[in-house]
């Protein structure tokens, strides 16, 4: 029962990510990519956990909790630039 749901919710997730990605190559704006970017990040975490949980290896888990720090840490740098106060 909780392979299946973890595996429609791969689904899920690959799907947003396809769709994320179409937004990131015609985003209008840089901030509409940014945005995307940080989407694809986020989609790209929550497939690294659900392929810990059927690999059966945990350490992916911290792979994705360190992923997720530096992708923050870059998404504040990047709007900073943005703004022109960096």
């Amino acid at each position: 029962m909780v392979n299946t749901i973890l595996s429609i919710a791969l689904l899920i997730i690959g799907l947003s990510f396809l769709l994320v990605i179409v937004r990131f190559l015609i985003g209008k704006s840089v901030a509409d990519r940014v945005v995307a970017l940080d989407a694809l990040t986020i989609s790209t975490i929550g497939l690294i956990v659900l392929l810990a949980h059927f690999l059966d290896r945990k350490i992916y888990i911290d792979v994705s909790i360190v992923y997720a720090i530096l992708s923050f840490i870059g998404v504040i740098i990047v709007a900073k630039y943005l703004e022109k106060s960096l």
